[in-house]
């Protein structure tokens, strides 16, 4: 009996990982199982006439200007500067062994990573209305990866997936029960990737099993997200039926008066145009009139900017508020998580929001939180409950789902 070679075997798969927005390709190529990134870039402006992509493998920066006019010529672009002599990461297309996309919204009836064929993405395109700016780009960013790589592994990572586990009682609205059954209007939640991974890392820190966890992880950046976490799966979280819902983020509302939309569009404005403000023109921006950026508003704020320093008030109060409203439905909580770009990054802000939760016993070692590795616990010792800062690798969890689903359960082809 011989093992036919030419199917990869699990210990060295190449694993490209893509995340296709309306108009940009993001992608990852990885050595798995090792999750050793091998190249990384980036199409912007697709359907646009000066379209930029740029990469980087081997230490080599590659950057393309060219038209590109849709995600399929996207990919082929992604292809060449993934294979360019000089500064590419492979040789042939055929080294890639399979593909794993983000993807927002799976609705209810993906609970986890799946394996991509004809009836997921009749899934995918059921919730277009759910996730009209993204799920449209997402299957077209996977019928094209198929049309080009043929018949590899492509496997869907869903956004919303880790927080199908909510129950009835935290995702139901208290609308008529009727709008669920006809429209499933409820919450689903999302930046679940980024949960699920900064979970994981988090329970592998304290040595548990990662179903022997509760956490509050705080995804933040311009679109944030609080999840609470028991037993290593989450039971709640703040976004909603759509990404508006929650903290107040970047340019995003969050929590408001729904008599607000109906209001304003008596006051004249029209319903595309409230969406607009809500999700473009308010938040971090709104209050301040000046910037989404929280870097910004700080050195404004230090400056003696009011609406600035209001802004960042309003942003670390809202998430305060979802901290503590977490701490009362968690039997127990092991640790809090911050992740994200601002959750990451912005020790000022960590600090703006644990401030107030001294009476909780929550304490930051003020020294540490600032600086120190990327990784790290910034509770002092004395905090009843830990507080770490972890990066969040999507790209790397979707990797592994890929190369579990796809790759390490596939058998090899055997010959007499």
């Amino acid at each position: 009996m011989v093992i036919n070679t030419n199917v990869t075997t699990p210990s060295d798969a190449k694993i490209l990982v893509l995340n296709c927005g309306s108009s940009s390709i993001k992608y990852r190529l990885y050595r798995m199982p090792a999750g050793e990134v091998l190249a990384s870039g980036s199409v912007e402006r697709i359907g646009a006439g000066n379209s930029q992509a740029s990469q980087l493998a081997h230490g080599q920066e590659l950057t393309v200007w060219r038209p590109v006019s849709d995600h399929k010529a996207g990919m082929t672009l992604v292809i060449d500067m993934l294979t360019n002599i000089e500064k590419g990461a492979i040789a042939d297309l055929s080294e890639i062994d399979a593909c794993g996309h983000r993807v927002v919204h799976g609705g209810e009836s993906c609970t986890g990573s799946v394996l991509i064929d004809s009836r997921l993405e009749a899934v995918i395109e059921e919730n277009f209305d759910l996730a009209p700016l993204h799920n449209p780009p997402n299957l077209t960013g996977i019928r094209a990866a198929g049309e080009l790589f043929g018949d590899i592994p492509q496997v869907a990572c869903f956004d919303t997936a880790f927080h199908q586990s909510i129950p009835e009682k935290a995702y139901l609205y208290g609308l008529p029960y009727e709008l669920y059954e006809e429209y499933r209007v409820r919450r689903y939640g999302f930046h679940g990737t980024s949960h699920r991974y900064v979970a994981r890392r988090t329970a592998s820190i304290l040595n548990r099993h990662k179903n022997d966890v509760n956490l509050i992880t705080c995804h933040l950046g311009n679109g944030c997200s609080i999840a609470a976490i028991n037993d290593g799966k989450s039971i709640d979280t703040s976004m909603g039926m759509t990404p508006l819902e929650g903290v107040m983020m970047g340019t995003r509302t969050g929590d408001l008066d729904p008599e607000i939309g109906f209001f304003l569009t008596r006051k004249g404005f029209a319903p595309a145009e409230v969406s607009r403000i809500f999700n473009n023109k308010s938040g971090l921006l709104g209050i301040s009139g000046a910037s989404n950026d929280v870097r910004d508003l700080e050195e404004m704020a230090a400056a003696g900017h009011r609406r600035a320093e209001l802004a960042l008030e309003i942003f670390a109060y809202r998430i305060r508020k979802y901290i503590g409203s977490y701490l009362t439905i968690l039997p127990s909580v092991d640790a809090i998580v911050f992740t994200g770009g601002i959750g990451q990054n912005g020790g000022q802000m960590r600090a703006r929001i644990i401030a107030d939760l001294g009476h909780l016993g929550i304490d930051l070692d003020q020294v540490i939180n600032i600086t120190g590795p990327a990784e790290r616990i910034i509770s002092s010792p004395e905090s009843k409950i830990k507080i770490f800062v972890i990066p969040t690798n999507e790209e790397v969890a979707i990797a592994r789902d890929t190369y579990k689903i796809g790759i390490e359960n596939r058998i090899p082809e055997l010959t007499n």
